[in-house]
């Protein structure tokens, strides 16, 4: 990838909370320990749906995907947060910034037309249920699924290639604890209104279609539920809906709110602290708001955990 003669002579600097030194030892501990929980809790949820044949539904298809998402979204971000919250140096190679913008911006964007994805298949399973198995065939799934990434990759070619072509005239000065295109563009010596447009209107697309779709999704579950009479229809209605809409509203909540908001008040610690929610907190909580409650996800457990208990019995 061909870099700005810009960049290429030395690393940017992610200014992140060093303003808040003492803030900066706390949120180490934070975010270590939000990054463990988040490998194993979306590794298990990875391994329990592939090793345990009764989940091999589009739900869990689909769920699959988003904390293999998780996975690598943190990771590309986190690394490095933590290696700048832990010492003085708060620098970043220009290859490494634009693998972390690529790679966060493309999972990201995955994530969100995921969710909207995921939206559908509930009002599959709600409003179709005698035709769910139909519907959400296999081949549309991965359908979906491939559709779902294809955008995010598709996103981040644009977006990331353009923002990182931007000259910065030795600005290497960014206002935040990842490289991220909101951030990124302030660096330009250049009237960027062009690409803050363009920004605009790729947030527009991949951040509030996908929301609009997972609405009218709801709207029609919610229609569905309304009719229904039985007392355990009406639980597993909200058992199967409830954890995607929770984390629906926890993710676009916060990502709306950096993308979706004036550029003048983006580099404040308001929108650090959002972008924190979004990148570390968050993939740390859905693999806990998808299993508390899940039958499904527990019995799997159980009956690998017994598994292996046999296996070691006999062995």
């Amino acid at each position: 990838m061909k870099m700005n003669n810009e960049s290429v002579g030395g690393d940017f600097i992610l200014v992140g909370f060093s303003d808040h030194p003492q803030l900066e030892k706390i949120l180490f501990v934070v975010v270590l320990i939000s990054y463990l929980l988040t490998l194993v809790g979306n590794t298990a949820i990875i391994l329990v749906s592939y090793l345990d044949s009764m989940l091999h539904t589009p739900m869990y298809y689909f769920l699959t995907n988003l904390s293999f998402v998780n996975l690598c979204f943190t990771t590309s971000i986190v690394p490095q947060l933590l290696w700048n919250l832990h010492g003085p140096a708060k620098t970043i190679t220009p290859i490494g910034c634009a693998i972390q913008l690529y790679v966060s911006l493309a999972l990201g964007s995955t994530e969100c037309v995921l969710l909207a994805v995921m939206a559908f298949d509930r009002y599959a399973a709600v409003c179709r249920p005698l035709h769910y198995a139909t519907v959400m065939h296999p081949r549309l799934c991965q359908f979906l699924a491939g559709m779902a990434w294809l955008s995010g990759v598709g996103n981040t070619l644009i977006q990331g290639t353009i923002t990182l072509h931007l000259p910065h005239c030795g600005n290497h000065r960014i206002y935040h604890f990842i490289c991220e295109v909101p951030a990124m563009i302030k660096l330009a010596c250049v009237d960027i209104h062009a690409n803050e447009v363009q920004l605009f209107v790729a947030s527009l697309v991949l951040l509030l279609l996908p929301l609009a779709l997972i609405l009218v999704s709801y709207g029609y579950i919610a229609q569905a539920v309304i009719r229904i009479r039985s007392a355990e229809a009406w639980h597993r209605a909200l058992g199967t809906c409830g954890s995607h809409l929770f984390v629906v509203s926890l993710f676009y909540g916060t990502i709306t709110a950096v993308y979706i908001q004036p550029n003048s008040s983006y580099a404040h610690s308001q929108g650090k602290f959002i972008t924190l929610l979004y990148t570390v907190v968050i993939p740390t909580l859905n693999p806990f708001i998808y299993t508390l409650r899940n039958k499904d996800v527990k019995g799997a457990l159980k009956r690998l955990l017994r598994r292996a208990q046999e296996s070691e019995k006999f062995s």
